[in-house]
């Protein structure tokens, strides 16, 4: 087809009215669900983009949902955007995406720069520490918080099980004979770190072993900051034979530190998988928490509100496993004689 498909080209392929299209692309949920999965089929294959104009003056509000996070280039971040970006392509949808840094004070500008522009909804990975500003306005949003949740505000979050996922890293360690355990993470303000830290926490004491605050880091806010911390640690007394970092970007740190002073002998277990974990020497055990899950689920949430789902506030919590794969599973090097 050489000119742009119409919507009445979705209804003759997909043997439907105009008007059910029409409803399919508004996500009007009284569709039949076979019906409705019928058009969709027929938009993919003709490759049909509804009007965005023509729609937001038709129902009073643009053909997109917002997406906030931190950090686009971020690879766990990218792998949350394109899975929203799917679920919103299925329902005739695009996705505005913007980057609100890591200093808090940027994300009710970013936020107030998407609801200006007329988004149907928000889905937010938020940094702020108060989401009151959200109630504020003349218009309230469909909003859902994915990673972490909001703080002074009610609203659907999809979340993994940092805790959980943590204190199973730190328990694996442990079953493998190691003492020692450092912590190496982010700043505990941080929803996700104050998490895995109290996991980390938790399986040690299970274990009747004493937190050494002297192997715990919680400032290495990126890989550079990390890799610092891993090498002061690696040459103070003690030194940690086993280490826990709390995400993709302090595991990268970690992980240049050991190779650099040699001592891949040191058991390491990241929370958070990354590109290449699988290739080094030793392979490095991981907690994967999925990426795609939470974005899927986040999106999914906010278009059932979108479409006048009512309710309380709903709190999905995804779980994570254990990649064995080397690095975790090293068992405690001999002390220096």
């Amino acid at each position: 087809m050489s000119r742009r498909p119409t919507l009445r080209d979705v209804s003759v392929l997909a043997g439907v009215s105009a008007k059910t299209v029409s409803r399919v692309v508004n996500d009007d949920p009284a569709v039949a669900p076979d019906t409705a999965e019928r058009v969709r089929v027929a938009i993919r294959e003709l490759g049909f983009h509804p009007n965005p104009v023509a729609r937001s003056l038709r129902v009073g509000r643009d053909d997109a949902i917002g997406l906030v996070v931190e950090n686009i280039a971020d690879p766990f971040m990218a792998e949350v955007t394109g899975a929203v970006e799917e679920v919103a392509r299925e329902r005739g949808m695009f996705v505005v995406i913007a980057s609100a840094g890591y200093a808090p004070e940027n994300e009710r500008m970013v936020v107030n720069g998407l609801t200006n522009r007329r988004v149907a909804g928000l889905i937010i990975t938020p940094t702020s520490g108060d989401h009151s500003y959200l109630g504020h306005g003349p218009v309230r949003f469909p909003t859902v918080f994915v990673d972490r949740p909001p703080i002074q505000h009610d609203s659907d979050t999809v979340l993994a099980d940092n805790e959980g996922g943590a204190k199973a890293a730190t328990q694996h360690v442990i079953q493998h004979g190691h003492r020692r355990v450092a912590f190496i993470g982010d700043r505990l303000h941080i929803y996700t770190t104050r998490l895995r830290y109290q996991g980390f926490r938790a399986a040690m004491a299970e274990a009747g072993l004493p937190v050494d605050e002297r192997l715990v880091r919680v400032d290495a806010m990126g890989s550079q900051n990390s890799t610092a911390a891993t090498i002061d640690l690696l040459t103070s007394n003690p030194t940690p034979t086993a280490v826990i970092s709390a995400n993709a970007r302090t595991s990268l740190g970690v992980v240049r530190a050991l190779h650099q002073r040699d001592r891949t002998d040191i058991a390491h277990v990241s929370f958070d998988d990354f590109q290449g974990a699988e290739s080094l020497s030793p392979p490095v055990t991981a907690i994967y928490q999925d990426p795609q899950g939470l974005g899927r689920a986040a999106a999914t949430l906010l278009f059932d509100r979108i479409n006048g789902m009512d309710g309380p506030p709903r709190r999905v919590v995804l779980p994570v496993k254990l990649i064995v794969r080397g690095s975790g599973e090293l068992p405690p090097p001999p002390d220096p004689a």
